[in-house]
């Protein structure tokens, strides 16, 4: 998950000056006139193998359904980031992007809001923390596509091998059971511990939930709470203390470490999410389970949302097909197939209902149980994109031998309320 770009008042104002321009541009944008938008330029992230088939099939449904041609970008996730960043930069705005930050754009007044393009069905039927977590000052822009929630998975053969009859429930517990894996030598980590660049965010985020900690409580940073400080000093002692982790957790990404480090049966616990559990039924290598988060505060668990979103901005002549775009996308058999193939979990409450029901999906029930009282990150602050990139880059800092939490949070609350 990466980072949007914070546009400053000049620039957003130079890129709704160039609108026009680039609307009558070739070069996939949108060309626009009084009879209506003949086309529009789509940017989606790529997800999977199973993002290009999908949306391939999509845009020619659009046009079959609109007559407009959809001119489509599918770019990984490593370069999304950075390739958006510069067509915005340059006025080459997108009609429609996938992104998983949008408030600093919606605050440049760059994007419609739900109002101006989507349903008021489609919105009743979006789960209320994802409405929640897409508006900014009262306003929905940030239409979620998919969402996921993490859960821990756990090693049934290490754990079976260090004598564990049921994964832990609180804090102390999960420790313990560590250090039996750790135990079992042969290169056999108790907790695989992602705080690389890749996701240092979302890792805090799930154990922060758990110990009664947050990010902001109303409209106030609380980063450095006795809480939180707490959770990253936990944290910490996973490798330093109580030497559970594998080596040098700070620069150890998600995707390419921990889910790797499991995927080789050499961890006995990882926190994950519907897309591994894909691909270790594929690989049928791991016998792994899945159970709700420890908890640090003695009550009941808790889980970290995540969802990323559909962004539409505000371009001559596009408001239309932008509308028809998001009537499309919200039908279920489009939202779910594509939700389904990409193994995360649904953005609607029809969709929670439609995998419910679906027995092929029984393995996803503890993700359905938790989706709609899922904690998210504060995405609808613009600021969030700077705290969170600092995570990203230095969380692993905070957690080294000689990493200091409480001054490292500390530091963080002070640059988020200053804007920094």
């Amino acid at each position: 998950m990466k980072k949007s770009l914070r546009l400053g008042a000049i620039l957003a104002t130079a890129a709704i000056a160039t609108m026009a321009l680039v609307s009558c541009s070739s070069g996939g944008s949108s060309s626009s006139s009084t009879s209506g938008t003949k086309s529009i330029k789509v940017v989606i992230a790529e997800y999977s193998n199973a993002t290009k088939p999908f949306w391939t099939a999509f845009a020619k449904k659009y046009k079959a359904t609109t007559g407009i041609t959809m001119n489509l970008q599918i770019i990984s996730w490593t370069d999304i980031n950075q390739a958006s960043s510069t067509m915005i930069q340059t006025g080459n705005l997108p009609d429609i992007l996938n992104e998983n930050s949008y408030a600093s754009y919606a605050s440049d007044g760059l994007l419609y809001d739900s109002s101006q393009v989507l349903p008021a069905a489609t919105k009743a039927d979006i789960i209320p923390a994802f409405v929640q977590s897409g508006t900014v000052n009262g306003k929905f822009y940030g239409m979620p596509d998919l969402s996921s929630v993490r859960a821990m998975f756990y090693n049934k053969d290490l754990f079976k091998q260090a004598g564990i009859a049921a994964p832990p429930t609180t804090w102390n517990e999960f420790v313990a059971d560590a250090q039996k894996i750790q135990a079992l030598g042969n290169g056999n980590v108790g907790y695989a511990q992602p705080l690389g660049p890749e996701e240092a965010q979302a890792e805090f985020a799930i154990w922060l939930f758990n110990n009664g900690g947050a990010f902001k409580q109303g409209n106030k940073w609380v980063l450095n709470s006795a809480a939180n400080v707490k959770t990253l000093q936990f944290m910490k002692d996973l490798s330093t203390k109580y030497h559970v982790t594998q080596n040098n957790p700070g620069a150890t990404n998600r995707t390419d470490g921990a889910f790797a480090l499991f995927g080789q049966g050499k961890a006995g616990m990882v926190v994950g999410f519907s897309p591994l559990s894909g691909t270790l039924d594929a690989a049928k290598t791991v016998n792994y389970g899945i159970a709700p988060m420890p908890s640090g505060d003695g009550k009941a668990p808790q889980t970290y949302g995540v969802t990323d979103y559909l962004m539409s901005f505000k371009k001559p002549g596009n408001q239309e097909a932008v509308k028809a775009f998001y009537k499309l996308y919200y039908q279920p058999d489009q939202i779910n197939t594509w939700i389904k193939a990409e193994n995360f979990l649904p953005a609607t409450t029809s969709g929670v209902k439609v995998f419910q029901d679906d027995p092929k999906l029984a393995n996803l029930k503890v993700y359905l149980d938790t989706l709609p009282n899922a904690h998210l990150t504060p995405t609808d602050d613009p600021e969030w994109d700077k705290v969170k990139l600092a995570l990203q880059q230095t969380l692993g800092l905070a957690v080294a031998p000689n990493g200091d939490p409480q001054k490292y949070l500390d530091n963080l609350q002070a640059q988020a309320v200053a804007g920094k």
